[in-house]
């Protein structure tokens, strides 16, 4: 197949991916408020992997086809994107608080996770079942966390974001029929696009002759980070630019402890040597300087924003050059 029917149908398997993980979550919601679970259980199951669909679908379906590389680039990829495209973006909109009850907390969790990722990776490439096991222990340790500070009526901008589903508020199908198509198209369309990305990245990679690292940390982690762009530019469109820390933080926890976990128990994630010199240290980078925002509770404005967009500009241009 040629590059451009590739490029595109990577696209489309993007596009479905995304579409495909919102309806499963709007339909699993659904279901759950029908049979009376509580919503905090339902915003920390459901909508908490849910939202994390198409990276896990992607890096488990890779790992599944002996893509590993494309499974530790598109994580770390979109951990660089998240902070500097989905926070960037927003900010030159609308200055992004970051003075909320629970963002340093979220913040400090966000930086272990990263901090552990890497160690693990440098303990032992590729990460199996072991390393695996330690970081899907921290996803629960984290949810079981939640669910105390829940339970305390603790403020926290992540959980607010896992719950909000189950409020009625995202247009929530009406009953359990058109819940459970939800479901089943959302279930279909996500291995569907998976199947479609995880394919086509592997032949990009092979027709340019880069690897499958490199499209994991362009194409793949732009497109599964669209969501948290998406969401985070609307809400600073729409005077709520807070939402944009709690759904970055809570994405790139969710990458590293849940999306890395289970795809290193579903088999071997091949790191490429290349992370450990340049994109470690990058996905490292971007967490320290969020991390010094949110420490001395500077909120991320205009010119912030455009460095962050400038910065990431240059990541790409690094990772393209390196790789010709």
């Amino acid at each position: 197949m040629g590059l451009l029917p590739s490029f595109a149908l990577l696209i489309v398997g993007i596009i479905v991916l995304i579409v495909a993980g919102d309806l499963l979550v709007r339909g699993a919601a659904a279901l759950a408020r029908h049979w009376g679970i509580p919503a905090l259980i339902v915003g920390l199951t459901i909508v908490a992997f849910g939202t994390s669909a198409p990276e896990l679908v992607v890096s488990i379906q890779a790992v599944m086809v002996g893509a590993g590389e494309l499974a530790s680039g598109n994580v770390v990829g979109s951990n660089i994107a998240n902070v500097l495209l989905a926070l960037g973006l927003p900010a030159i909109l609308m200055a992004v608080p970051t003075n909320m009850p629970g963002v340093g907390r979220n913040a400090l969790i966000a930086m272990f996770a990263t901090l552990l990722f890497i160690l693990l990776a440098w303990l032992g490439n590729p990460l199996t079942v072991w390393q695996g096991a330690i970081l899907f222990g921290g996803i629960v340790i984290y949810l079981v966390y939640m669910a105390r500070l829940a339970k305390q009526g603790a403020e926290d901008p992540i959980l607010a974001e896992m719950t909000e589903i189950d409020e009625g508020e995202l247009g929530l199908p009406t009953n359990v029929l058109y819940s459970g198509i939800f479901v089943v198209i959302g279930l279909i369309g996500l291995a569907f696009g998976g199947h479609l990305i995880v394919e086509n990245a592997v032949n990009i990679a092979g027709t340019l002759g880069v690897s499958e690292t490199i499209i994991g940390l362009t194409i793949v982690a732009i497109g599964t980070s669209l969501p948290e762009v998406a969401t985070v530019i609307v809400a600073a469109y729409r005077g709520h630019s807070e939402v944009a820390i709690g759904n970055v933080l809570g994405s790139n926890i969710f990458n590293l402890f849940a999306v890395m976990g289970a795809a290193s128990l579903a088999g071997p994630v091949a790191i490429n040597p290349t992370l450990f010199v340049f994109d470690f240290w990058v996905m490292l980078a971007t967490m320290v300087v969020l991390l010094v925002f949110v420490m001395r509770r500077i909120p991320i404005g205009r010119l912030a924003g455009i460095a962050f967009m400038v910065a990431y500009a240059l990541y790409l241009a690094a990772l393209v050059a390196g790789a010709m």
